[in-house]
């Protein structure tokens, strides 16, 4: 059995690790990739793959996507989009990048269907955007998503579009509402959680953005950063719960998504939150210290910003793992500690290697 997989949003920090997530994974023999994304991904080492700049609103762009050397995909991951502060600030063009085209997409997968007869699967990276309003203290699958921002209604109309097209047979649709994900280098996006996760790349990866630095990431390298919650180390806004995952775990459960059989999902919906955790902004502060000392705590700054604190405020911050797990899908173990501890070692070996 053929496994080409097509995974758009290729260049960023999720589809490079994903990239290697599935080279190394055992059950996905044969690979072969197709990389696209807004800027040309880096070639993967030691895979058969071919990458391509393209512009995903763009049909004839899309549509190029499946006429490569490799042929049609058996598999697509759709990362791309416009990520939360970006749509909130560019109400059209986060609509364009994260519902027309995810749409454009999928028909264009609806008209080509694969060679053998099989559906493709199309795997979905989703959001915590897409709840909103007074939330339970427990999200469950049942829990009725209304977003309160435009990334939210962006990712629950794809989902209700992917929905659609699996009941149709048009897809084997897999919609992953993920986590936010610490701590984690990568390309620059406009995110309101990227204060949390580290989306500023500095030294660790070399391009720079003017997004907002990460708390934990820049610290740990003797770097300023600016926490977006809160005035101060004292600030009560710091109890702000937060629901995450770390990048090791999150790339598992991305490459586990495409060996889930259909019929392990109910018959209405492909809908899965993606196992996590729960913790404060406190929290990933406190850990730093644990980690790092108290010293490194000199490098963090606070610029309290309304919009910000609202978005994020909107997410769930605990959400029923049962489903998940039932499913094949793993979650993080003792919370922020060991997942600052891992990435504090591949900073490590980063650095020893550029030396």
């Amino acid at each position: 059995m053929s496994n080409v997989i097509l995974i758009t949003g290729a260049a960023g920090w999720l589809g490079s690790l994903l990239t290697r997530g599935l080279k190394d994974d055992a059950r996905t023999r044969d690979l072969q990739l197709i990389l696209a994304d807004i800027v040309e991904p880096t070639t993967a080492a030691d895979v058969e793959s071919v990458t391509i700049k393209a512009d995903m609103t763009d049909e004839f762009q899309v549509e190029a996507l499946f006429t490569t050397r490799l042929g049609i995909p058996d598999t697509v991951y759709c990362l791309h989009g416009i990520m939360s502060r970006g749509s909130e600030d560019n109400f059209d063009n986060g609509l364009k990048v994260n519902v027309d085209s995810v749409r454009l997409l999928l028909d264009i997968i609806r008209r080509k269907q694969h060679p053998s007869g099989r559906l493709i699967k199309f795997i979905f990276t989703s959001s915590l955007a897409v709840y909103g309003g007074p939330l339970p203290n427990v999200i469950y699958p049942s829990t009725i998503a209304t977003p309160e921002s435009a990334y939210g209604l962006g990712k629950l109309t794809s989902e209700l579009f992917i929905n659609e097209y699996t009941r149709r047979g048009f897809v084997d649709g897999r919609i992953l509402r993920l986590p936010t994900i610490v701590v984690r280098p990568g390309p620059p996006s406009l995110a309101t959680s990227a204060f949390i996760s580290g989306k500023k790349n500095v030294h660790f990866i070399a391009d720079c953005s003017s997004g907002a630095l990460g708390i934990i990431r820049e610290p740990l390298q003797g770097l300023e950063a600016t926490c977006p919650i809160g005035d101060s180390l004292d600030s009560r806004a710091l109890d702000l719960p937060l629901w995450l995952a770390s990048p090791r775990v999150t790339i598992a459960n991305l490459v586990h998504a495409k060996h889930i059989l259909a019929e392990q999902f109910p018959t209405h919906t492909r809908v899965v939150c993606l196992p996590g955790f729960t913790a404060t902004v406190r929290d990933e502060i406190s850990a730093l210290e644990k980690v790092a000392g108290k010293e490194v705590l000199a490098f963090l700054q606070f610029k309290d910003d309304p919009l910000n604190r609202r978005v994020v405020s909107s997410w769930p911050s605990t959400i029923d793992n049962a489903f998940a797990l039932s499913l094949g899908f793993i979650v993080d173990e003792g919370g922020m500690e060991p997942i600052i501890r891992e990435f504090q070692r591949e900073l490590v070996t980063y650095v020893s290697k550029m030396e």
